[in-house]
């Protein structure tokens, strides 16, 4: 059985006591082959039953017991923090007491402290009194004896003392006639000192001396010895802006060690360095260009004026005053000012000549002579003539193929006209910018449009080879369109709307020379296509005497006509981009069928011509296919299935008229190549067609 220990020390579960109980008791179980006995395992119940309900009763009595003795010492608990509380009342009750008391003699001593210091001061008062009187007497009777004014090493007290002195009424008069220059001599001993310091880089000594200085009129004396002192063997390179940026960075991290306002002195130097070392640096290096060579003069304004500026932009991380960005800005303007003035005007003077000289030079490698084009009256009627006719009238000029039209010549004129927009954007006042911009996109209009582009385009439409190469025009024409992203300097000015409808109504202009050009161009090259087939296409070519015996497999004027038209079309591609090339090549396409078309309809057809027609088409649609262009090569379709109404049995003629590529053509086309048939006026094949 369980022990009342182990009933207490284990955690209790009923279900497992009772196992544990029936599995111990003889008869309980089926342990050692022993019959389950019910009886005795009652029986063993009841017994431990009676056990445990007196071990309950035992264990409820030590339950009382310990209740009771919890009660009594709580209470005596309660009544042990009664008399603590009473204990801490009375013990605050003393702190108070002692805190008042604390406070009154605090008064007291305060007092007291007060008293003694309104004693102590006018002594002190009357004590430094009393020596300053001393010393004047020593000035008065004009021997200095005191140890003050004869240690060389007390200067900074005897500087003190003048000082105080000199602020007496009269006292600078006294000091004056007594003893003419020791303050003089002083505040130069004092500088020396100053001097002597920063050259063996001391700097608590000359924080030292700079601070007794601050109240004698020879602290800017002081300030201007430091400025030129700092500045020796600073600027040994070339680069005096370099220099003059770390200059300013090493004097920043020092000047706050030194002075008590180094802010001041900071800007002080850097206006001396602007006015002196800046302004005779820029001057030496313009005004050596300025009227000898205005390139050379602009880049090195344009040079000069970036780096001042980038330099001001440097000090502006400078503790300056409280407006720098003025205060920097009137340095740079008093150093520019004479030179920006007219900047403009020798801009536009250096732009007007180097364009005019690019353009010069580009005609005298040609050996070519340029002249006025004339317009207007007589001359646009020869125009108009020669456009339809193709015919020369009048003073044509013969330009021997060339274009004068220059790559090269449009990329310089930008690359000046660029440059002259970067220095105008830099150099401009704000207020005049869209001005000056202006001024120098006119200027690239004259040269680059009218005196080039549009030059040639004259010439061109003037010249009786202008289909050869004119097309190659439209290459350059673009390159106008490149300015655009230069007029920035004109993006919040009306002038920019103004730019624009200039470059748009000079292009507009252009374009319709161009259309002018191409449309003659294309004209041409159909003329000469014309000229080959007249002269090597025969009429026994499609209706031979002997129809048995054709041994060629297409005629010698469509091998002429496609050899002509591919060349034409590599022209095309190598003289144009973009999709300039498809819509010039699509008009030349459809001008090709319309010529083919109508070529076709001049001739009677046998039964072997038709097939030489529909090889000579087939050959056409070859060529058609260099074109890349998707209605060309329709039209060469059509134009082929439209040959087999040549060759077709009269039977089989509405069949083929109802296919696929001539069921929607109109029946009078389809009529017309049937009437090409020399067996057309057969009863039988009008029958068939109708």
């Amino acid at each position: 059985l369980m022990t009342a220990a182990e009933v207490r020390n284990e955690p209790f579960v009923a279900d497992e006591y009772i196992e544990r109980l029936a599995w111990r008791t003889p008869g309980g179980g089926s342990r050692g082959g022993e019959a389950f006995d019910p009886k005795r395992l009652l029986e063993e119940f009841v017994n431990h039953i009676q056990e445990l309900q007196v071990m309950d009763e035992r264990i409820q009595r030590k339950v009382e017991k310990l209740e009771q003795q919890c009660q009594k010492e709580a209470k005596e608990f309660a009544k042990k923090v009664q008399e603590l509380q009473k204990s801490n009342q009375v013990a605050f009750q003393h702190f108070q007491e002692l805190d008042e008391h604390i406070s009154y003699v605090a008064t007291k001593v305060c007092h007291l402290g007060d008293q003694l210091e309104g004693v102590n001061t006018p002594r002190q008062r009357a004590v430094e009194a009393q020596k300053l009187m001393k010393y004047f007497n020593e000035f008065l009777d004009g021997e200095l004896k005191s140890d003050v004014f004869t240690n060389s090493e007390k200067i900074k007290e005897a500087a003190d003392i003048i000082q105080k002195l000199h602020l007496i009424p009269d006292g600078f008069l006294v000091l004056s006639l007594s003893s003419p220059g020791k303050y003089h001599d002083l505040e130069c001993q004092l500088i020396q000192e100053f001097t002597s310091a920063q050259r063996r880089g001391e700097i608590s000594r000359m924080r030292e001396v700079a601070a007794v200085l601050l109240h004698f009129k020879g602290y800017s004396h002081c300030v201007d010895v430091y400025i030129k002192q700092c500045q020796e063997g600073a600027f040994l390179r070339n680069d005096v802006f370099e220099d003059a940026a770390i200059l300013c960075q090493r004097v920043n991290k020092q000047v706050g060690e030194i002075f008590s306002n180094p802010e001041t002195v900071l800007a002080k130097l850097i206006q001396n360095i602007f006015e002196v070392k800046l302004q005779s640096y820029v001057k030496e290096q313009l005004e050596e260009h300025r009227k000898s060579d205005a390139e050379q003069y602009l880049k090195n304004l344009y040079d000069l004026y970036t780096r001042t500026t980038n330099l001001s932009s440097k000090l502006m991380e400078f503790n300056l005053g409280t407006d720098k960005q003025t205060f920097l800005s009137k340095l740079i303007k008093a150093i520019f000012i004479s030179y920006l003035e007219n900047y403009i005007e020798v801009e536009i003077g250096y732009l007007k000549s180097r364009s005019a000289m690019i353009l010069q030079r580009y005609y005298d490698s040609k050996n070519h002579q340029k002249r006025s084009i004339g317009t207007g009256g007589i001359q646009d009627l020869k125009e108009r003539l020669r456009q339809r006719t193709n015919l020369p009238l009048g003073p044509s000029i013969d330009t021997h193929g060339e274009t004068f039209l220059s790559q090269e010549v449009v990329v310089n004129l930008l690359q000046e006209t660029k440059q002259a927009f970067e220095r105008c954007h830099r150099l401009s006042d704000p207020s005049d910018l869209p001005k000056n911009a202006f001024r120098i996109f006119s200027m690239l209009v004259e040269f680059l449009c009218t005196e080039h582009i549009d030059y040639a385009l004259e010439t061109g439409l003037a010249g009786e080879s202008f289909w050869r190469q004119q097309t190659q025009q439209t290459n350059l024409f673009c390159y106008f369109n490149t300015v655009t992203h230069l007029l920035y300097c004109c993006s919040s000015s009306p002038k920019l709307s103004e730019c624009l409808q200039k470059k748009k109504d000079i292009i507009e202009q252009m374009e319709v020379k161009l259309d002018m050009g191409i449309d003659r161009t294309l004209n041409c090259m159909i003329g000469q296509m014309k000229h080959i087939l007249a002269a090597e296409q025969k009429k026994t070519d499609f209706k031979p005497e002997d129809e048995n015996n054709v041994l060629i497999q297409y005629t010698n004027a469509c091998v002429k006509v496609c050899g002509y038209v591919r060349k034409q079309v590599e022209k095309i591609r190598n003289s144009m981009d973009g999709k300039n090339v498809d819509t010039v090549l699509m008009e030349f396409g459809v001008r090709f069928h319309r010529l083919i078309y109508e070529h076709l309809q001049q001739y009677s057809y046998s039964c072997m011509g038709g097939m030489l027609a529909i090889c000579d088409v087939a050959e056409y649609r070859k060529c058609a296919k260099d074109f890349k262009i998707a209605l060309v090569l329709q039209l060469f379709d059509t134009l082929h299935a439209l040959c087999n109404l040549l060759v077709v049995a009269p039977d089989n003629l509405k069949q083929v008229c109802s296919g696929e590529q001539l069921a929607n053509l109109d029946k009078n086309i389809l009529h017309s190549f049937v009437q090409l048939r020399v067996d057309y006026r057969s009863a039988r094949l009008a029958r068939h067609f109708s």
